[in-house]
């Protein structure tokens, strides 16, 4: 099973541009969290001069350089990784989400087609957060952040048939409630891109009040009121960080797949001018604007 689905995700064909776009614009950092992260950064690049093969310690400067916003700096350390360690999927894996932020979707869509036999060849494992939750308890692993990935940058270029197959690979290896609010969310809107809603409704039968979610609070809270029919721009007051994004566009998206097209319009826009350019709500926002013109 698992080598014909590496097979299929190999035959995969896609055109990739050349070219380095900007970096994404992101706002403005407490002057605290800023010097945080730069220490973060500079403390992650000495363990890397010390141990330049360490696969582990160029995973950390690529990251850490994408937590301050150096998109295209941390997308040349995974390539850097790609390169040296190409066996390691993890390089195609985090380059693949940086080329998401950049809305480089085609080639986030090449690396992680490529990132599914790689991984596959290996078991599954935890990944570390580098910003952790409020338990301080990863809830992520490799093979659900590359599927994860791969389906969103496949619902970002609104190839929904491509992205629901995707979603389904994902759900099998959602295994926390997390893990599973997140993906049944992305997963519900495709089938219902698609025309697919018996499937999409079946989605929410597992999604109860009172699982145990640690950090995806507000898709745990759109796949509530998507069961109950009531998603709208209430569910925005009071909320910080990406939660207006995530929010905002699930919300709109469900008006728009009720029928009301302006109400959707309108909360797309909030999102995009009001919201962190590098959320996947704010990026999903973007490209339904653009679709809906």
């Amino acid at each position: 099973m698992r080598r014909a689905l590496a097979a299929a995700f190999l035959s995969v064909a896609l055109s990739v541009s050349c070219g380095v776009a900007p970096d994404v614009e992101t706002p403005a950092m407490p002057p605290e969290l800023k010097a945080k992260r730069e220490a973060d950064l500079a403390a992650a690049e000495a363990t890397l001069a010390a141990n330049p093969d360490d696969p582990d310690a160029l995973i950390w400067v690529g990251r850490r350089l994408g937590y301050l916003g150096r998109f295209n700096d941390a997308i040349a350390a995974f390539t850097r990784g790609i390169e040296q360690h190409p066996t390691d999927a993890r390089f195609l894996r985090h380059r693949g989400h940086r080329y998401i932020t950049q809305r480089q979707f085609a080639r986030a869509i090449a690396d992680l087609t490529r990132a599914v036999p790689v991984m596959l060849a290996q078991p599954d494992a935890i990944e570390p957060d580098g910003q952790p939750n409020a338990r301080n308890l990863p809830t992520g692993t490799l093979y659900f952040n590359v599927y994860y990935h791969l389906a969103l940058a496949h619902y970002l270029a609104r190839d929904f048939a491509a992205a629901a197959a995707t979603w389904a690979e994902c759900q099998k290896v959602s295994r926390s409630p997390d893990k599973l609010v997140a993906t049944s969310y992305w997963h519900y809107l495709t089938l219902r891109r698609l025309g697919r809603d018996a499937e999409a409704r079946a989605l929410l039968t597992p999604i109860r009040s009172d699982l145990e979610v640690i950090e995806n609070h507000s898709y745990h809270r759109l796949l509530l009121a998507f069961a109950a029919g009531n998603a709208n721009e209430a569910m925005l007051e009071g909320t910080t960080d990406n939660d207006p994004a995530t929010l905002g566009n699930g919300v709109a998206t469900f008006l728009w797949l009720s029928g009301e097209q302006a109400r959707a319009q309108a909360l797309w826009r909030r999102v995009v001018d009001t919201t962190p350019r590098a959320a996947f709500g704010h990026i999903a926002a973007e490209t339904e604007l653009a679709a809906s013109k």
